[in-house]
């Protein structure tokens, strides 16, 4: 059974390659394919819930045609110190 290479991940063919060269063309595809069989699932990554927040924030601009965030975006901080309160916003400038 041929394996597709252009369908795996750069991982994987690099795995595919170590098995091959290990332990022979034969038995390295055969291991493989068992590998990738039982290889887990991939899992969905976790929503983080501040980005959420910041989201639902300033969602309520995505339509005003005023509010732009400029090509670099904002770095957003929290303030730090004593006395501090709130947060910081910076807008990111082009690298020089």
């Amino acid at each position: 059974m041929a394996i597709d290479e252009k369908s795996l991940t750069k991982g994987e063919v690099r795995k595919l390659a170590a098995l091959r060269k290990s332990v022979g063309d034969e038995i390295g595809d055969e291991a493989f394919t068992k590998w990738l069989k039982n290889k887990p699932a991939i899992v969905a990554a976790k929503v983080d819930p501040i980005a959420m927040k910041l989201e639902e924030a300033i969602g309520r601009f995505a339509k005003d045609k005023s509010f732009k965030l400029g090509l670099y975006g904002y770095t957003i901080k929290k303030s730090k110190g004593k006395g501090a309160r709130g947060f910081i916003a910076v807008k990111n400038e082009k690298p020089s």
